[in-house]
C-alpha cells in the first residue's frame, strides 16, 4: 500500500479548503492533510458576514465544512495558528506558537488583508476593517453602547457593512472618494438608483470626500477630512480594499508581484509549494471574486491527484450581488468607450435598468439593477464571444425573460456553459448541479441545495437553479420537499418530538435510525437538537450523549482564537466574598492564567486556560461552573437593591441569588440570562433579558423575551405579582414551558415573537397548569449535578483534557 504524502494547507479559508474537497474527491486517501488557520472557527464563508450582521443568519449557518468534515475526512486542524515559516530546505512549515509539520507539497492560500488607510488616528479604538467574524463581533458590541457610524468605501464591502450597522440600530454614514457608489462593478445610472434605495432605507452618503485623519483621545470621535469638515463617528470601518497577503510567501523566497506569482497550474517558483485564492497573481491579476478563486482550485485538486487538466487560462468575471436587498448585476466591460454602442432601458417606477454594451457585433459587457434574471443568459454570452449582431434588442429586453424560454432558437440555459458558476457564495457550476439532478437523483430544490449548497446561502441563485431543474429532470421534478430541523430530515421539531414520545424513542442514533435520517450520522445541527429533546422529555431515564454536544459544552469552558479556553466559574447574583476572591487569584497565578476579567454578567473570567489544565483548575477553585458555554441558564443579573440603595423597593440581591440557585444547570433550547432590576430604575437591566423581574412598590413586575445580543428587544410585561414566591413560580413555569415548546437553538425573543404573547400567557394563566410546569422542572433540576464534579472524581474522564502529542498535533 502506497504511503500517503504529507500535504500542508496554509490558510483555512474558502479557495483553500475548496481545493482539498476536489482532491479528495478525486484521489481519497492519496494524502495525509493537516491544515494551519488563524482564525480559531472552522472554514465559513467570508461572503456572508453581512448577512450575520443583518441578522439573516448566525454565525453556525454560515459555516461550510464544520468540525465533523475534518474528522470524517482525516484532516488535522489547527486553528488560532498562524504560519510564520516555509522551510523550504527541510520542507516543513512553522507556526507563531511554534508547532511544526513537515511536508511534501504546500498550498498557501492565505487570502487577502484589508486594506487600513494610513492617515493619522487610524490605530484608535474603534477603527476597524470589515474582513472576518472577529470584526462582525465588534460592530455588535460596540453598537450597544455607541450610536454613530462612518464608513469609509462606497464599495460592495462597506456597504454591506454599512446595512449591517443600520440594522444594528446605528446612524451611518458612508464616505466615498468618488462621484458615485461601487464604481467596479455600476455604471453610474445604476449606481444613483442604488443610492437612492439606500437613502431611503436611512443611510447617508459623502461622496467626493477624502478622509485625511482619525481624532479622539484613545478612541475614534471624529473623522476629518481634507477640505476641512470632519464627521462625528464612535466607530470607523475601513472598507478600502483588499491587498494578496504575501508575507508568507515573500519570507519564504517564493515570487511576489502584487500576489504570489503562480502559472497555469497554480505552481510557484519553488518546487512543491502551490498557492491559490486572493494571495495569487495570475498573468498580472489577482482576482478577489470567489468564481475564479474556485476554478484556480479545481485546476490545482487535478494536478495533485494526477489528473489530466488544461491548466488554468484566467477568469471572465461577473459580480451578481443582492445589496441590501437590491439585486445587481455587471459583468465585462460595461462603460462605454470609442468603438463601443450602449444600449439601455431603465425603469424608474419599477426600480429596473439593463444596459448592454456591444463592440465588433459582440456582447463585451452588461449592467443590471432591481431585475437580474438575465444575468447568466448575457454573462454566457459574453464568454461565448459569438457575434449578436441583429439580436441586439433582444438581449435588450429580455424578449423570452423566463429562465426557460427560447432565445435564438436554443434553450438559454442549455447554452450556457459548464464551468459556468450558478451559485457564487459557495462555487457551485452548472455541471455540479446537472450531475446532482441526473446522477444523483436530485429532483427539487431542495434536493440540489443539501447535495451541492447551491442557493443554500443568500438564494439569489434559485431561479437558476429551479430552470436547471427543470432543464435535466423534466416531468420527474419532484414536489417541493419540506424542510426539516436540518438537510438531513424533512421532519420539523414538533414532528421529531411527537414521534419520541409515542414510540419511545431513547437515543440520538434510535432516533435518526427511526425516523428514517437521509444521513445516518445526522449533522452538528441535528444531534445537539436531538440530545436536547430526549434530555427534556425523559430527564429521568436519558442518558447525555456528550458527543452529541458542541465543542465548549463537551470541555465545559469557552474556547478562544488561539486554541485556549475561558473558565467562569459560577458567582450568584453578582455577589462574592474576600475568600472566593483570594481563591481566583491564588488559581489565576498558580496556572499562569494570562488575563482576569470582569463579564457583562458579573463574573469573573480567567482567559487563556489550557486545555490539560481545566480539571485542575475546576479542582483548585471548588467552585460550580458559570455554564458561560452551554445553552443553559448563564447570569443572574442583580442591582443593591433595597439592601444598599435609596431607591430600592425590593431586596434584588436575594431575589436574584434565589433565581440563579433554582435554576443553575438547567438545559434550555438556547442559552438564558435573567435579571433582578430593586426598582423601576432599572439598573440590572431586567427589562432586556429573557426573564427579568423588576421591583416595584409592594411587589415585582415580570418581564419575558427580550434579548440584548444582535437584534436587541426589549422584554414584554408578562404580569405583575405580590411574592417572592410567586416570582419563583412564574419564573419556573414559564422556563419549562419554554423547554417543552421551543426548537433548539431558539433563544425565548424568537420563540415569543413565533407563537405570541398571548398564547404563553393563556398556556400560564391557570395556577394548576403552572404547578404542573413547576413540578416537572423541578424534577428536572433534581437530577443535575455540576457537570466538573464527575470530571475530577472520574480519571478516565479527566484522560479527555490531556494534551494531544505533537506528532499528532490539534485536531478539532
Amino acid at each position: 500500500m502506497t504511503t500517503p504524502k504529507k500535504l500542508v494547507l496554509i490558510g483555512n479559508g474558502m479557495a483553500g479548503v475548496r481545493t482539498l474537497e476536489h482532491l479528495l474527491k478525486l484521489a481519497p486517501g492519496a494524502y495525509e492533510i493537516t491544515i494551519f488557520g488563524a482564525e480559531p472557527h472552522p472554514n465559513y464563508n467570508r461572503i456572508m458576514l453581512s448577512s450575520v450582521l443583518v441578522g439573516g443568519a448566525d454565525l453556525n449557518e454560515i459555516v461550510i465544512n464544520d468540525w465533523n468534515w475534518y474528522k470524517e475526512n482525516n484532516i488535522t486542524l489547527h486553528t488560532g495558528h498562524t504560519v510564520t515559516k516555509i522551510d523550504t530546505a527541510r520542507k516543513r512549515v512553522i507556526t507563531n506558537l511554534g508547532l511544526e509539520a513537515d511536508y511534501d507539497s504546500v498550498i498557501i492560500a492565505t487570502g487577502s488583508n484589508p486594506f487600513m488607510l494610513p492617515i493619522p488616528g487610524a490605530d484608535k479604538t474603534g477603527v476597524i476593517a470589515f474582513r472576518d467574524i472577529k470584526d462582525c463581533e465588534t460592530m455588535i458590541e460596540t453598537s450597544k453602547s455607541y450610536k454613530k457610524a462612518a464608513v469609509i468605501g462606497g464599495g460592495l464591502l462597506g456597504l454591506e457593512a454599512a446595512r449591517g450597522l443600520l440594522h444594528l440600530g446605528m446612524e451611518v454614514t458612508v464616505i466615498h472618494k468618488h462621484d458615485y457608489l461601487m464604481e467596479r462593478q455600476l455604471d453610474e445610472a445604476a449606481s444613483r438608483m442604488l443610492q437612492r434605495e439606500l437613502e431611503g432605507q436611512g443611510m447617508k452618503f459623502l461622496l467626493n470626500k477624502h478622509s485625511a485623519s482619525i481624532t479622539g483621545r484613545r478612541r475614534v470621535n471624529a473623522l476629518q477630512f481634507t477640505d476641512g469638515s470632519e464627521l462625528a463617528a464612535d466607530l470607523v470601518v475601513m472598507a478600502v480594499g483588499i491587498r494578496p497577503n504575501i508575507a508568507l510567501a515573500k519570507a519564504s523566497g517564493v515570487d511576489i508581484n502584487l500576489g504570489i506569482v503562480v502559472d497555469d497550474y497554480m505552481r510557484t517558483n519553488i518546487p512543491d509549494i502551490f498557492a491559490v485564492g486572493e494571495c495569487v497573481e495570475h498573468q498580472g491579476i489577482a482576482y478577489g471574486l470567489v468564481a475564479p478563486l474556485y476554478e484556480q482550485g479545481a485546476v490545482l485538486a487535478k494536478l495533485l491527484a494526477g489528473v489530466e487538466t488544461a491548466g488554468y487560462a484566467g477568469s471572465v468575471t461577473s459580480t451578481k450581488l443582492k445589496v441590501s436587498g437590491v439585486d445587481v448585476f455587471s459583468a465585462g466591460y460595461f462603460r462605454e468607450k470609442p468603438g463601443t454602442r450602449a444600449l439601455r432601458i431603465q425603469d424608474d417606477l419599477a426600480g429596473t435598468y439593463k444596459k448592454i454594451v456591444i463592440q465588433d457585433g459582440k456582447l463585451v459587457g452588461a449592467v443590471l439593477f432591481g431585475d437580474t434574471t438575465d444575468g447568466a443568459e448575457l454573462f454566457a454570452t459574453i464568454k461565448k464571444g459569438e457575434s449578436v449582431a441583429g439580436k441586439e434588442k433582444e438581449l435588450l429586453l429580455g424578449i423570452s425573460s423566463d429562465l426557460l424560454g427560447q432565445s435564438g432558437g436554443g434553450n438559454r440555459l442549455e447554452s450556457m456553459p459548464d464551468d459556468e458558476i450558478v451559485c457564487g457564495c459557495n462555487g457551485v457550476s452548472k455541471a455540479t448541479i446537472a450531475e446532482a439532478i441526473q446522477a444523483k437523483g436530485c429532483v427539487t430544490v431542495g434536493q440540489i441545495k443539501s447535495c451541492t449548497k447551491a442557493s443554500a446561502s443568500c438564494g439569489g441563485c434559485k431561479p437558476v437553479v429551479e430552470g436547471l431543474l427543470t432543464l435535466y429532470a423534466g416531468d420527474a421534478v419532484g414536489e417541493p420537499v419540506k424542510e426539516g430541523i436540518c438537510g438531513c430530515t424533512t421532519l420539523s421539531r414538533d414532528e421529531i418530538v411527537e414521534e419520541i414520545k409515542r414510540m419511545k424513542l431513547m437515543t440520538v442514533k434510535e432516533v435518526m435510525h427511526v425516523l428514517d435520517w437521509d444521513n445516518k450520522d445526522g449533522c452538528s445541527k441535528c444531534r445537539p437538537s436531538l440530545n436536547y429533546y430526549l434530555g427534556m422529555l425523559y430527564p429521568e431515564e436519558y442518558i447525555d450523549e456528550n458527543e452529541s454536544r458542541f465543542t465548549n459544552e463537551r470541555y465545559h469552558a469557552n474556547i478562544q482564537k488561539d486554541g485556549t479556553y475561558s473558565v467562569v466559574p459560577r458567582i450568584y447574583g453578582g455577589v462574592t466574598s474576600p475568600a472566593d476572591l483570594k481563591k481566583i487569584a491564588e488559581v489565576a497565578e498558580k496556572y499562569d492564567v494570562p488575563m482576569v476579567k470582569f463579564t457583562g454578567g458579573q463574573r469573573l473570567d480567567l482567559l487563556g486556560v489550557k486545555k490539560e489544565d481545566l480539571p485542575k483548575i475546576w479542582e483548585d477553585l471548588d467552585m460550580p461552573s458559570g455554564h458561560a458555554y452551554g445553552k443553559t441558564l448563564r447570569t443572574v443579573k442583580t442591582c443593591v437593591g433595597s439592601t444598599f440603595c435609596r431607591f430600592g423597593t425590593q431586596d434584588a440581591i436575594s431575589m436574584g441569588i434565589k433565581l440563579e440557585k433554582a435554576f443553575e444547570r438547567l438545559n434550555t433550547p438556547a442559552k438564558v440570562k435573567l435579571a433582578v432590576s430593586g426598582c423601576p430604575r432599572n439598573c440590572a437591566e431586567a427589562t432586556i433579558k429573557d426573564f427579568g423581574v423588576v421591583a416595584i412598590d409592594g411587589g415585582w413586575e415580570l418581564y419575558v423575551a427580550g434579548n440584548g445580543g444582535v437584534k436587541v428587544r426589549a422584554c414584554d410585561l408578562l404580569g405583575t405579582v405580590k411574592t417572592e414566591d410567586e416570582v419563583m413560580e412564574w419564573a419556573s413555569a414559564y422556563l419549562q414551558y419554554y423547554r417543552e415548546n421551543a426548537q433548539w437553538n431558539e433563544r425565548t425573543a424568537n420563540w415569543l415573537e413565533r407563537v405570541g404573547l398571548d398564547s404563553i400567557k393563556k398556556a400560564l394563566e391557570k395556577q394548576e397548569d403552572r404547578l404542573a410546569l413547576v413540578a416537572r422542572i423541578e424534577k428536572t433540576l433534581s437530577l443535575t449535578t455540576d457537570p466538573w464534579k464527575e470530571i475530577v472524581e472520574n480519571d478516565h474522564l479527566r484522560k479527555n483534557f490531556e494534551p494531544i502529542p505533537s506528532a499528532q498535533a490539534q485536531t478539532v
